[in-house]
């Protein structure tokens, strides 16, 4: 398998692509998207981890809401990880995460995941690095845990926004009152550290892609929804779901 490098990674759509036709496919992607977790649910068999990660504006919450959003919320559920509390930070760095794990026939999504124990901990230099490696490796087993013992589909999902783009996002949030709320002072300090986030995000995903990293062009919206739906749509699909039969 060949070495993720952000750098060289393209943050926009192929031009090629006509937009409208890629938002109605993706609306024709919802829709299967509907039916195909009804059977995941009733069958009860498999389960599927979303793992949402991304710098600040990358659209995390937008293509939660795109994607999620019409689905059915009995079978399907969203957890964002903020800062550890005391309670959390007493535990192995695992502990909050693993409560959160899906059960079998739901789909869970993290807004942000387990990686952020290895990101922006090592940016702030808040552990060292021979934490953060025996962190990588707990990862991976953590992932293999979920896999294979419980029959979890695991997507991890990076909105690859670009510089320029972050910040335009980052200045709107200060100037359009629709998006005052998300307004964080700590982001646009965040922001300056971006040569130190590729270089963990680089290095996260090439020890940790026992389960495959799937790098998203997220500067058009409409192009990374459609990715996600589709990468979602095609993994529920080659699992070959069936609707439970009467037991005889």
């Amino acid at each position: 398998m060949s070495k993720i490098k952000l750098s060289t990674i393209s943050t926009t759509a192929p031009k090629k692509l006509d937009k409208e036709k890629i938002k109605a496919e993706t609306q024709s992607i919802l829709q299967e998207l509907d039916e195909l977790q009804n059977v995941l649910y009733a069958q009860h068999k498999y389960s599927v981890l979303m793992v949402i990660q991304g710098m600040d504006a990358s659209g995390k919450d937008g293509v939660i809401r795109k994607v999620m959003g019409s689905l059915n919320p009995q079978g399907c559920t969203v957890h964002s990880f903020k800062a550890p509390t005391q309670e959390e930070s007493d535990h192995d760095f695992l502990w909050r995460v693993h409560m959160h794990a899906p059960g079998k026939g739901m789909i869970q999504v993290f807004n942000r995941s387990h990686y952020e124990d290895i990101l922006i901990q090592r940016v702030h230099k808040w552990i060292d690095d021979k934490t953060v490696y025996k962190r990588m490796q707990a990862i991976n087993d953590f992932e293999k845990l979920l896999a294979v013992h419980n029959n979890t589909q695991i997507l991890k999902f990076y909105l690859h926004v670009s510089q320029e783009v972050q910040l335009q996002r980052l200045t709107e949030r200060t100037e359009d009152p629709r998006k005052m709320w998300k307004y964080n002072e700590n982001d646009l300090k965040e922001a300056k550290l971006w040569d130190n986030y590729m270089e963990a995000y680089d290095d996260a995903f090439n020890k940790c892609s026992d389960v495959p990293w799937i790098i998203v062009p997220a500067d058009h919206n409409w192009y990374k929804e459609y990715i996600v739906a589709l990468t979602l749509r095609d993994t529920l699909k080659s699992l070959k779901l069936k609707y439970p039969r009467l037991k005889k």
